[in-house]
């Protein structure tokens, strides 16, 4: 069984991210959305409505798991024997940033890293772009999967 791990903080899941998972489900027997715990990152949304956001997202799909983790992200893949990182590409920042992770991982443990381009309609979209939308009660829907509902007022 192919299976990969898609890591991330998910502080909210973007467009972005649904498309990647979407396309990568059609490449990996199982893709697994790991979200990281970084104890010392500010997070705007917590761990469990970063899970139930995601879990609800694709709640019809099966071969789509939701964990979280701590530690580095080539040991948790190790630790559930999996093979393959799953990452999305917007633009050639992106790249180099996640080309010098993808070797240091593969330098670590025997894993690849599998690179997606992100769908041109989303190439823009970044958590952080949302979580500005949210804080100043602009409409972030358009920017997320309709799983992400917030109440705005709690973050301005």
């Amino acid at each position: 069984m192919k299976r990969a791990l898609f890591p991330g903080s998910f502080d909210p899941i973007t467009s972005g991210h649904y498309d990647i998972i979407k396309r990568g489900v059609t490449l990996f027997d199982e893709v697994i959305v790991a979200i990281g715990v970084n104890s010392s990152k500010k997070y705007m949304f917590s761990l469990e409505e970063r899970m139930d956001f995601i879990k609800e997202a694709f709640k019809d799909e099966p071969r789509i798991k939701v964990v979280s983790y701590k530690g580095l992200t080539v040991h948790f893949c190790q630790e559930l024997g999996i093979d393959f990182i799953l990452r999305g590409l917007r633009n050639p920042a992106d790249f180099e940033f996640e080309k010098a992770i993808a070797h240091t991982n593969r330098d670590l443990a025997p894993i690849e890293t599998v690179f997606l381009l992100t769908a041109a309609s989303t190439s823009y979209i970044s958590s952080s772009i949302v979580r500005e939308v949210i804080k100043n009660n602009g409409d972030y829907t358009k920017l997320v999967p309709d799983s992400v509902r917030v109440n705005q007022q709690n973050y301005i």
